[in-house]
């Protein structure tokens, strides 16, 4: 499965379905779901902006997936402004002219630790060493599927 890693607290923005819009400078032509890997790094003048406590987000993992629905490529910086309650950045020029528009988040229960990278990369489940990550993983897995079938 595709994933792409994302800053904190972006990423968090994302699984909560707060952020419909990821800003990037490239495009891309996957469309589809994909895991949303929190990057190691916390922009914490953006927690500050968003009042949101960087000792409370989890870096470094898996959190989440959402779907790609559509790219929107921005040609001004008015176009991007009227956009900023769906991607949350206050930048005032198209340095990062592409919108990955998403939909249908969710967050998972148990964060998957996991090594991020460039753009998109392909997650590889079986890179997982250990052994009591997979077993909640799989233990949630089975809850969710025999809980919302009664």
């Amino acid at each position: 499965m595709k994933c792409l890693s994302v800053c904190q607290p972006f990423a968090e923005l994302i699984v909560q379905g707060k952020k419909t819009i990821e800003l990037r400078k490239w495009n891309t032509k996957f469309r589809g779901e994909f895991l949303v890997h929190a990057a190691k790094n916390i922009l914490t003048e953006d927690c500050k902006r968003m009042k949101i406590l960087s000792s409370t987000i989890t870096t470094g993992a898996i959190i989440g997936k959402v779907n790609l629905v559509d790219v929107k490529k921005y040609d001004s910086d008015e176009e991007l402004k009227t956009d900023k309650k769906k991607h949350y950045s206050i930048l005032d020029h198209t340095k990062n002219k592409y919108g990955f528009i998403l939909e249908k988040p969710k967050k998972i229960l148990i964060p998957i630790p996991y090594l991020g990278k460039l753009k998109f990369f392909d997650f590889h489940p079986d890179e997982i060493k250990n052994n009591d990550v997979k077993m909640d993983l799989f233990e949630e897995e089975y809850r969710h599927k025999w809980i919302n079938r009664h």
